[in-house]
């Protein structure tokens, strides 16, 4: 057989080496060629991936953080964490929005305690042999402690009441102003979730929808008043007459003496309303929420209650260290079960989910169904996240949230274990339920995970600004980090496999 000479110095080692074989016959030549046409196309295929992911990186692809949980577990709270952390102007500019919420809160949790008046007068005008005149209160059932004499009102106490009166129209007004038309709608009040007791006229709870600019609509009221009286850094008119804030100003000194009055404690703990564990909870702040000159702290923005229907988006950018800079997006989705719907379709994109369950809620139950337990909702919702398949790579975070009303809750005398028969007689302390919920998170998610996963859970209170601070620093840095090592990761098997692959096409031509 012939054999090549030596390679001279014009020849190609790798022209040689991919050189067709000598004295190749036809049917090795086709199948040469087919063989090579395969690996390019293989190897063309995994370059393009490489390409896309470069690209994608130069691109910044957004990180994605979708916030779940029931009803009021604290998500927009949480939201509204990521935007004072990441976008701190931004609060400035809405502090006059923001205003209006929290005389709506205090309004409302002044009308839910003149509504219980207005049964305990009901009750004592009611003969002993008859029953109470129905009314929107009798429409569920009635717990135990209803059945517990109400406190008789003097009529000083009822003199409050009728001073009192004028809040109600700063309530209806302030609606008014969150709502144009349809921009707001009215939904039986969240009471009844904390007491299962609905007082009579019940409260009602207003909702914005997430695709309205609610908070624009204060903005062009500023534009359209006089703004020589206005605060240039806040935005606000002080002047203005129609300023929900002057009637609270004028009926400060009743509201104090009102919410501070031993008897109306007494009734409201006869209704099993505890106002203190309630969003949008301010009475204890009256003085200085009513002062007339009043500009909302961002501890107060964070304590506002407003519901929101729909999905709510923050963006904002992410620079940390020596990290470029990230885009990222963090979505609040309405909890409500009429809501839980449209979770499903943030699956796809999403890098990882802040799931809220709240820990105060063990003796409450759902809005929408008397007969289910918070807690208990909370634990089956985080059952259908850990197992869903969709989910499988989505990284879990557990806050496990209001640990403070928890604490407050466990202090007054309420005991897990009436709720949560499976506590038994472990000790009655925030210590010892913390500590059991966990336990129990931890085990659904190890027993109902598609593949093994790291159980990361945070106890929380969202309403804390300094430690939920660090614990979404942390949060942040974390998921950061899996992104790059995910990227890295995927990169470096998409190099190991183009040697692979071009190793094999030099063997197969040799």
């Amino acid at each position: 057989m012939h054999r090549r000479s030596a390679v001279s110095e014009d020849e190609d080692p790798l022209t040689l080496a991919i050189a067709p074989p000598p004295n190749e016959t036809p049917a090795e030549r086709e199948h040469r060629l087919f063989e090579e046409r395969k690996a390019k196309e293989i190897s063309d295929r995994i370059d393009e991936e490489i390409n896309a992911q470069r690209l994608a990186e130069k691109k910044e692809n957004p990180v994605r953080v979708l916030l779940l949980g029931q009803s009021e577990s604290g998500k927009t709270t949480t939201l509204k964490n990521f935007q004072l952390i990441n976008s701190p102007k931004a609060f400035k500019a809405e502090r006059a929005s923001w205003r209006a919420v929290i005389q709506l809160n205090v309004a409302r949790s002044i009308r839910i305690i003149i509504d219980a008046m207005s049964r305990a007068q009901q009750a004592s005008s009611s003969a002993p042999s008859s029953p109470v005149t129905p009314s929107s209160l009798d429409d569920v059932s009635i717990p135990e402690a209803e059945n517990e004499q109400l406190p008789t009102l003097t009529a000083e106490h009822l003199k409050l009441k009728m001073r009192l009166s004028p809040l109600l129209q700063v309530e209806e007004s302030l609606w008014r102003r969150l709502s144009p038309s349809t921009a707001v709608q009215i939904e039986t009040s969240h009471l009844s979730s904390i007491t299962n007791v609905p007082l009579p006229t019940r409260p009602k709870e207003v909702y914005v929808q997430s695709t309205m600019p609610w908070k624009s609509t204060f903005s062009r009221l500023m534009s359209t008043s006089s703004r020589d009286s206005s605060e240039s850094d806040t935005g606000i008119d002080f002047d203005d007459p129609k300023d929900p804030g002057v009637i609270l100003n004028n009926c400060a000194e009743d509201m104090i003496k009102l919410w501070h009055d031993p008897t109306i404690r007494e009734l409201l703990s006869a209704l099993r309303i505890r106002l203190e564990d309630t969003p949008g909870f301010f009475l204890d702040d009256l003085e200085r929420i009513t002062a007339s000159r009043y500009v909302p702290s961002d501890d107060d923005i964070l304590k506002a209650r407003l519901k929101t229907m729909g999905v709510s988006e923050h963006r904002f950018v992410l620079k940390t260290g020596n990290l470029v800079s990230r885009d990222w997006r963090v979505f609040d989705v309405g909890g409500a079960r009429s809501l839980r719907a449209a979770w499903a379709p943030f699956f796809e994109l999403i890098n990882a989910i802040i799931f809220l369950a709240p820990l105060s809620c063990f003796d409450q139950s759902l809005i929408e169904d008397p007969s289910v337990n918070r807690l208990e909702d909370s634990i089956l919702l985080w059952r259908s996240i850990v197992s869903n398949h969709l989910l499988r790579s989505v990284e879990l975070i557990l806050f496990l949230n209001k640990c403070d009303i928890l604490k407050a809750k466990l202090e007054s005398g309420v005991q897990f274990s009436k709720w949560v028969i499976s506590y038994g007689d472990r000790p009655n302390t925030f210590d010892g339920t913390s500590k059991y919920m966990k336990k129990k998170f931890g085990t659904i998610l190890r027993n109902n995970s598609p593949m093994p996963r790291t159980f990361y859970c945070h106890f929380t209170s969202v309403t804390d600004i300094q430690s939920t601070f660090q614990i979404l620093e942390n949060v942040k840095d974390f998921i950061v980090r899996r992104n790059l090592a995910v990227s890295h990761m995927l990169i470096f098997s998409c190099l190991i496999l183009t040697g692979a692959f071009c190793w094999t096409l030099v063997r197969n031509v040799a």
